[in-house]
C-alpha cells in the first residue's frame, strides 16, 4: 500500500505490505477457531480419549503463533521524504529502526525492469556513497505506483536489465 502526503515543502511517501486482516480480526478467527477445536477435545476427554486435548491446544498455540508473526511481518514501513534539501529514507516495524539522510541534488533511482510481466521493478534510490533498495514488498501496480510519485521527486539515472 502507498500512501503520498505533500505539506508545504515536505513531501512524504508511505510503503507498506497489503494486509488483509488487523491484529483484533485474527484474535476473533482464532476465538472461532479455539472454541470448536477445544470444545471438542473435552468432550473426547469425557469419554477417556484425554490424549485428544493437548493436541488440541497444541494446534491453536502453533496458530496463534503463526498468526502473531504474521501480523509482525506486516507492521514493516518504508517512509520516504522529501525535503528541499534532502532526502531521508527510514525502515522498521512499527517505528524507524534503520535511517538514511542523502543531499536531494546529488540523489537518483535506479530501476531494474522485471523478469516476468507479473513481478514488479525493483526500485533503488542511490547517491555517490550508498544505495537503498525500497518498496521490494509491494506488487506490480503498487511499485509502478511507488516509482512515479519518486520520478516526480527525482531524477532516472540508471534505467537497465542488467545491474
Amino acid at each position: 500500500m502507498i500512501s503520498f502526503d505533500r505539506q508545504d515543502f515536505e513531501v512524504v511517501i508511505l510503503a507498506k505490505p497489503n494486509q488483509s486482516a488487523t491484529w483484533h480480526q485474527n484474535l476473533w478467527l482464532l476465538l472461532a477457531l479455539a472454541i470448536p477445536s477445544i470444545g471438542a477435545a473435552f468432550i473426547f476427554t469425557l469419554f477417556g480419549a484425554w490424549p485428544i486435548l493437548p493436541f488440541a491446544g497444541i494446534e491453536i498455540a502453533g496458530l496463534a503463533v503463526a498468526l502473531y508473526y504474521v501480523n509482525w511481518k506486516l507492521q514493516y514501513r518504508q517512509i520516504i521524504r522529501f525535503s528541499k534539501k534532502n532526502v531521508q529514507i527510514e525502515k522498521g516495524y512499527f517505528a524507524p529502526k534503520r535511517c538514511w539522510l542523502m543531499e536531494r541534488s546529488e540523489t537518483a533511482i535506479r530501476i531494474k525492469p522485471e523478469n516476468h510481466a507479473w513481478q514488479a521493478p525493483s526500485i533503488s534510490i542511490y547517491d555517490h556513497s550508498l544505495e537503498i533498495c525500497v518498496g521490494e514488498f509491494l506488487n506490480r501496480d503498487e511499485a509502478i505506483q511507488l516509482l512515479e510519485l519518486l520520478k516526480q521527486e527525482l531524477k532516472v539515472n540508471t534505467s537497465s536489465a542488467e545491474t
